[in-house]
């Protein structure tokens, strides 16, 4: 499983919209599209950082390169 993380934008925390925690799983999202799946081109799509609730599991989407993190101990 992969190790949690704590997410910011700039000095602004991220908290989960649906229980406020501040811890998440962190992966890389394809932002697939219709056409270029079409055209068999999906490597080329968009991708996102997804920011998985560790505890009720809502996923974040985040295109913001800006995000920082740092891993939470235990």
């Amino acid at each position: 499983m992969a190790k949690a993380v704590q997410a910011m934008i700039g000095e602004h925390p991220i908290l989960c919209l649906m229980c406020d925690n501040d811890t998440f799983r962190k992966r890389e999202v394809k932002l697939n599209s219709t056409g270029m799946e079409l055209f068999d081109l999906a490597w080329a799509n968009e991708s996102a950082t997804g920011l998985i609730c560790r505890s009720c599991g809502y996923v974040h989407l985040f295109v913001n390169r800006d995000l920082g993190f740092h891993r939470v101990r235990g």
